[in-house]
């Protein structure tokens, strides 16, 4: 089961580098920083999940049932 857990991150590293990285040049950690914190933030709350067609904060917080931070 182990490596369920290495697809989801393997997936999501994909994501990350061709969707943020490679598309920006960034002149200093602090930017790369703010950059990849606000494209997490887009990821959770608002990019759907292509096959579940839901984000990954719908997912969590539905399952868990705990209440929207923020």
């Amino acid at each position: 089961m182990k490596w369920k857990k290495h697809v989801f991150v393997e997936r999501l590293w994909r994501s990350v580098k061709y969707e943020e990285v490679y598309l920006n040049a960034y002149e200093s950690a602090p930017e790369a920083r703010q950059s990849l914190t606000k494209y997490f933030r887009f990821y959770n709350e608002n990019r759907k999940h292509q096959t579940l067609k839901v984000t990954p904060d719908q997912v969590y917080y539905e399952s868990s049932k705990l209440p929207k931070a923020g």
